[in-house]
């Protein structure tokens, strides 16, 4: 057993959350049991998460994305009153890291999915994205090849850039804004979660490989290695929850 507050101290320290800016609170979202001998993780909030965490036995519920943004109505309605309900019900802690969990440089999102395709972080892009090098410069076909395999089956992708991939940008989930700035700091591909409408044509007239592999995808790795260095920091069992999701 470890403690809640004690377990949350260690994240925020850890992923400096005082540094980011975000749409809706990083960390602490809802109290529940003040001890921990067993986290659930999952990329994004639900009812069928919290049901499937309570029957789990799980006492903290870690995610991505959380239940609180800024954008959105400040009313409990049905489907925001079941969803706390059944935390309240299960007497579980819910904690989100959103953007610093996106940037973080060991966790991350971005600097893992760097490392799932053997790039090398040059330093940061887009302020929580990463920007990278391969050792060897190689056909655009193989590094889509390893997207596949690594991060989603079934990219969307459009190939208006080289032949060859020397050096790519990521920025994880809806990053799609950010394809101008990858083109004019000169990267080869730029892989993000979701496109935007104008992607099509921005890649085409900039030339560069566009590449969106889910929002949901290319947010599956920071949450769980979160997760396991809190548990191994705190001795507690842990666990992904994979609730697919196609966007």
């Amino acid at each position: 057993m470890a403690g809640r507050d004690e377990i949350l101290e260690f994240a925020a320290e850890l992923l400096d959350l005082e540094s980011f800016r975000d749409y809706g609170p990083q960390g602490l979202q809802v109290a529940g049991a003040e001890e921990v001998s067993r986290i659930a993780c999952a990329v994004s909030s639900s009812l069928e998460l919290f049901e499937r965490a309570a029957s789990a036995g799980a006492q903290l519920v870690l995610v991505h994305h959380g239940l609180l943004w800024d954008n959105e109505p400040r009313v409990v309605d049905g489907r925001m009153r079941r969803r706390l309900q059944a935390l309240f019900e299960a007497d579980l802690t819910l904690a989100a890291y959103h953007l610093a969990l996106d940037a973080h440089p060991e966790v991350g999102n971005n600097a893992l999915l760097a490392a799932e395709l053997g790039l090398e972080v040059e330093g940061p892009f887009a302020a929580v994205g990463v920007g990278g090098r391969l050792a060897t410069p190689e056909p655009v076909d193989g590094f889509l090849a390893r997207i596949r395999e690594r991060i989603a089956p079934e990219p969307l992708v459009f190939r208006e850039g080289a032949g060859e991939v020397r050096r790519a940008a990521i920025v994880s989930g809806g990053g799609g804004r950010y394809l101008p700035d990858a083109a004019a700091a000169g990267f080869d591909l730029f892989l993000t979660g979701e496109p935007e409408e104008p992607s099509l044509h921005l890649a085409r007239e900039l030339g560069i490989t566009f590449v969106a592999a889910g929002h949901y995808a290319t947010e599956r790795l920071g949450v769980q290695a979160l997760t396991a260095r809190l548990a191994e920091r705190f001795g507690l069992e842990w666990e992904f929850i994979e609730l697919p999701n196609p966007v």
